[in-house]
């Protein structure tokens, strides 16, 4: 007995040896904390939940799925948990929690690109091979990892239960959920469990009703219960994403899943709806104008500490445009490279070869010089927009084509002009005529040029 005894026990030493081989036990997750705790501060035991029911077309639809394919509904509970951690965590994967019951570390490597169903099936081996160790003492488990009898994993918790008499006072209506906010010190039959636990969440089927519902559990050393209340509406968002009667859905990947609530994506959708109507006869360097007497002195571009305005933004473009026109003889549809790191030059640069109808074709300056080079002949372009960075880059080609450094034409002394809206109005320039020219990466061949 005694040998069989040690057999099982190294076994199992092996067994969680291997499934937590490479996690850090000791790094928690990146929960949203409106506060992180100091390595020496005291836990107060003080913490905020908030219950509700997850609905009967959700509870019924999860119950419905669980049975039909040979899985528990703790088993999908927990898998639609990790979908929930890897969103609040903005896509950690590998997700490392703390489960009730038999009190053992579970552990979910999560692919982005899976599907809930994939998820699902995971779960149901990764779970039945940790249950089938869970004899193995937690604290020798810890110690194995990290040395230690308390580790992080405790920290965010699952746990599952089944009850004949659930029910919820004091509900608050939440779509056809029940949502139900309180704020107390912890307690309950786990003590030390949920003095070590941060944040937990506990789903309940309730077996009278056949209803599920769940209690997010949160420290309040570390969560304010607005921000407790908040995740709770992003879990029951999650839930409401995923009926499991819906094939599509459930053939949707993980990173697809929607995580914003219905507030913040007609926020978003409102942020993002910048589209302007133009002018079907309207070019680039048209409209850029049109902005220039329309807001004159407000800022046009801001990079690193620098800003400029729009007024001194058509100055500047136009005494660089004056200088390619008169000097280089840069007409209407004639290529113009520029390679110049990211400032206010770029954007000059650009604004000066479409003031003149030019084509403005970008290099970049991290490009080896032999392959700067190989676009340059490949257009038989004869202009290069450089600076003091990258001028040296096309000394070999001085002979073919002429290298204009941005920064002296309108930054040296003696420059002096008057801004002329309508200095360019004699070139013929329309919407038909190409703007820009960029080149592919090349990574099958030679790389080729898109206008």
């Amino acid at each position: 007995a005694m040998i069989e005894h040690e057999m099982a026990m190294s076994g199992a030493s092996m067994f969680w040896l291997d499934a937590l081989h490479d996690c850090d036990l000791d790094r928690p997750l990146s929960l949203p904390y409106d506060r992180h705790r100091r390595a020496n501060e005291h836990r107060t035991g003080r913490g905020t939940s908030v219950r509700f029911d997850f609905g009967c077309d959700v509870s019924n639809e999860l119950i419905r799925y669980a049975s039909s394919h040979g899985v528990s509904i703790r088993q999908v509970s927990l898998a639609i948990y990790y979908v929930f951690l890897f969103k609040l965590t903005n896509g950690e994967k590998d997700l490392c929690i703390g489960m009730f019951m038999n009190i053992v570390p579970l552990r979910c490597q999560v692919d982005p690109s899976w599907t809930l169903e994939q998820l699902v099936k995971g779960v149901n081996v990764t779970e039945m091979s940790c249950m089938k160790y869970s004899y193995f003492p937690l604290e020798r488990i810890f110690n194995q990892k990290c040395n230690s009898t308390i580790a992080d994993i405790l920290n965010i918790c699952f746990d599952f239960q089944s009850n004949k008499n659930g029910n919820i006072a004091n509900e608050t209506i939440v779509n056809d959920a029940l949502l139900h906010p309180t704020s107390e010190s912890i307690k309950s039959n786990r003590n030390i469990l949920n003095h070590m636990s941060d944040f937990s969440l506990s789903v309940e089927h309730q077996l009278n009703r056949d209803l599920l519902s769940c209690t997010i559990n949160a420290s309040l050393d570390l969560f304010h219960e607005s921000t407790v209340e908040t995740i709770a509406h992003r879990f029951h968002s999650i839930l409401e994403q995923l009926p499991t009667c819906d094939v599509r859905r459930m053939k949707m990947p993980l990173f697809e899943i929607p995580f914003l609530l219905t507030d913040e994506r007609t926020a978003l959708q409102s942020i993002n709806n910048t589209k302007i109507q133009h002018a079907s006869d309207s070019c680039i360097h048209h409209e850029f104008v049109d902005r220039v007497l329309q807001y004159p002195q407000k800022l046009a571009v801001e990079l690193d500490g620098q800003s400029i305005t729009y007024s001194e933004l058509l100055y500047f473009a136009q005494v660089l445009s004056v200088q390619l026109l008169k000097k280089y003889q840069v007409g209407l549809g004639d290529i113009v490279y520029q390679c110049v790191e990211r400032s206010l030059s770029m954007i000059i640069g650009i604004m000066a070869t479409e003031l003149i109808g030019g084509v403005y074709c970008p290099l970049s300056p991290r490009d080896p010089k032999q392959r700067l080079h190989l676009l340059v002949q490949q257009t038989q372009s004869r202009i290069v927009l450089a600076h003091h960075l990258t001028k040296n880059k096309f000394h070999d080609l001085s002979n073919e084509i002429s290298l204009v450094n941005i920064d002296c034409g309108f930054y040296s002394t003696g420059v002096t002009m008057c801004i002329d809206h309508h200095l360019f109005s004699h070139i013929n320039t329309k919407p038909k005529n190409v703007a820009y020219v960029i080149f592919t990466s090349g990574s099958t061949g030679i790389p080729k040029a898109v206008c």
